[in-house]
């Protein structure tokens, strides 16, 4: 048989048949046994019942005697025979009752049994009649008999019922003791039967075991002890190996495909090898590519580091000639609010983007840094205005903002002011026919909001996914424009590190709106300061 299943079924079969059969022998002989004790049993009772019946008997005896020479009259002996006699008739009844049940219990194909305990029965019943007829007798005898000769008739009566009774009642104790006896011999032979019957199906099951272990568990187990070492050895990158799969059962068909994984790993691995040789040589070409580009990368770093500073330089000094020209002018009488203060405000800012420039030149990132402290919004979005009023003004665009001083907030003052102005800037470029820009500033206990609201045409909802990528501008309408997109994205980036954040909304919400326009709003929102 080449299948391991079929045979490892067909031992557990034949394992589970032998403990079956236990099983079936244990019940049987368990049957048998009760059997047999129940006959010891009945026996025993019945001979307890006998017992019991020469005892009353004898006492009937006595009664009887002591009548036939006193002479008393009938009512006085029937009165103390009474009770005796109702109990030999209770004990008769269940000495038949125990023998009719002892015969019912004999198979019908054991007609000698029956007929054995049947005769037992015949000894009771005679002993039965025996005891009747005597009490009848007596009765009659003592009625009928001369009162000289009725003391002599009674006591042969009672000697004849005593010889008559006694040889009755010693063979069915008799026949019961023989009984009883043959059940304990019948238990102790069938002990012995059962005890060599375990034994023997105990070798069998053992040898049956030890059989199935040492010549189909076992070389099993010896197979897969060669498939473990085997698989080791594959996990090991050894793939040299080679399983018998001659037989054709599961294991047998395990070995084969075993046999052939590692064939297919042996090629694998010599293909990958070759493939990472290849890519070995790749990665050094790329590597020795990168190294001449980071040297490229360097060198532009340089000149950019370079270019900012070229280029600080050379609008530091015209810059620095126009805050001494507008420094000398406000000083000469010149009003804070007119061109020269709105030249020199602005030169100064100016200068400071050129300080920033130039740390940016400087900084190993190239990144702005920026600084954190505690400032008024409100302030900075005052001095925003400030910045781009005359600019509004020259639109013809109204500028208001609401809010009130005091909303201190975390972050970089100078660079949020620049955001904002930034986005007022954006606002007058691409709806100033809308005619107005409201700033207004409201406060949570968490942060702080600054709304840039305006009356233009809005922002399509395509371009409200892009706008604050760098370099992306709006599409279409009066929004395209010129400009190279970078504002919003910077805004976006100096709020973003502020661990602030900018949002923006077209149409605007009909609660924040300023005209009949769809305008835009741009919120731009940053924690509020501790204490």
């Amino acid at each position: 048989m080449r299948s391991l299943r079929a045979r490892l079924a067909i031992g557990a079969a034949i394992i589970g048949l032998v403990a079956v059969l236990s099983s079936a022998l244990t019940i049987r002989g368990m049957a048998l046994m009760s059997a047999q004790v129940q006959v010891a049993v009945t026996a025993e009772k019945r001979i307890q019942r006998l017992s019991d019946l020469a005892t009353q008997v004898g006492s009937l005896i006595v009664i009887l005697y002591e009548a036939a020479q006193s002479g008393v009259d009938a009512d006085t002996r029937n009165a103390r025979l009474e009770g005796l006699t109702a109990g030999i008739r209770r004990n008769f009844a269940a000495i038949r009752a125990d023998l009719d049940q002892n015969v019912g219990d004999v198979a019908q194909s054991d007609l000698d049994e029956q007929s054995r305990r049947a005769t037992r029965s015949i000894g009771v019943a005679r002993m039965e009649a025996l005891f009747e007829g005597t009490l009848e007798q007596f009765d009659e005898a003592s009625e009928i008999t001369a009162p000289d000769q009725r003391a002599a008739q009674l006591q042969g009566l009672i000697n004849a019922f005593s010889i008559g009774f006694d040889p009755l009642l010693n063979a069915a104790v008799t026949e019961d003791r023989r009984a009883r006896e043959a059940a304990i011999a019948q238990v102790d032979a069938l002990r012995d039967r059962l005890t060599r019957a375990a034994f023997a199906v105990g070798v069998l099951a053992l040898l049956l075991v030890a059989g199935f272990y040492y010549f189909l568990v076992r070389p099993q187990l010896s197979r897969l002890d060669q498939l473990r070492v085997a698989s080791r050895s594959i996990g090991n990158e050894n793939f040299k190996v080679s399983l018998p799969d001659e037989q054709g059962d599961e294991i047998g068909l395990l070995f084969k495909a075993t046999n052939e994984m590692a064939a297919s790993l042996a090629a694998r691995k010599s293909a990958v090898e070759s493939e990472w040789g290849q890519l070995n040589q790749t990665i050094a070409d790329r590597t020795e590519a990168l190294r001449h580009a980071n040297e490229a990368l360097a060198k532009t770093d340089e000149d950019r580091r370079r270019f900012f500073a070229d280029v600080s330089h050379e609008l530091r000094t015209p810059l620095t000639v126009i805050l001494m020209e507008a420094e000398l002018a406000l000083k000469s009488g010149a009003p804070q609010d007119g061109p020269y203060g709105v030249i020199h405000g602005r030169a100064r800012r100016l200068n400071q983007r050129i300080d920033d420039l130039l740390r940016i030149a400087r900084s190993d990132g190239g990144l702005l840094s920026l600084e954190r402290a505690t400032f008024d919004l409100y302030r900075a979005a005052q001095a925003a205005v400030a910045d781009m009023q005359s600019l509004a003004d020259n639109a013809g665009v109204t500028i208001t903002l609401g809010g009130v001083f005091g909303t201190n907030v975390e972050g970089d003052e100078n660079w949020t002011r620049q955001v904002v102005t930034g986005l007022i800037e954006n606002a007058l470029r691409h709806a100033k026919d809308g005619g107005s820009i409201a700033l207004n500033i409201n406060a949570t206990a968490r942060e702080a909001n600054l709304r840039v609201i305006d009356n233009g045409p809005g922002i399509s909802e395509e371009d409200l996914k892009v706008v604050t990528n760098r370099f992306a501008q709006a599409s279409t309408g009066k929004a395209a424009s010129n400009g190279f997109g970078i504002g919003l994205s910077l805004a976006h980036w100096v709020m973003t590190e502020q661990k602030g954040k900018l949002t923006i909304q077209s149409p605007v919400p009909a609660a924040f709106k300023i005209g009949p326009n769809a305008g835009t709003m741009v919120t731009v929102s940053l924690l509020r300061a501790s204490g």
